[in-house]
């Protein structure tokens, strides 16, 4: 069965994001006043074959950990979509 997944990956609290506090000036320099914050992150959407969905998504887990994601850096959180 074919299972699908989206992965959402940010920064952990406390580290910089550069893309975020340019974009966070930029909007407040277009006069967006009531911007406070602004972070950027990415999604993945993943499908894979597996013979049911947790063991689909412990392979998930596993390619955010070896490859999609910085862990030293970077959080994640799976969702499972249809």
């Amino acid at each position: 069965m074919t299972y699908s997944f989206e992965v959402m990956i940010r920064r952990k609290p406390g580290l910089s994001d550069p893309e975020g506090a340019t974009t966070h000036k930029a909007l407040k320099d277009l006069g967006f006043s009531t911007v406070e914050d602004i972070s950027f992150g990415r999604v993945i959407t993943i499908s894979l074959e597996g013979s049911d969905e947790a063991t689909a998504q412990q392979d998930v887990e596993a390619m955010c950990e070896k490859l999609l994601a910085n862990p030293v850096i970077e959080s994640y959180a799976i969702v499972a979509t249809t």
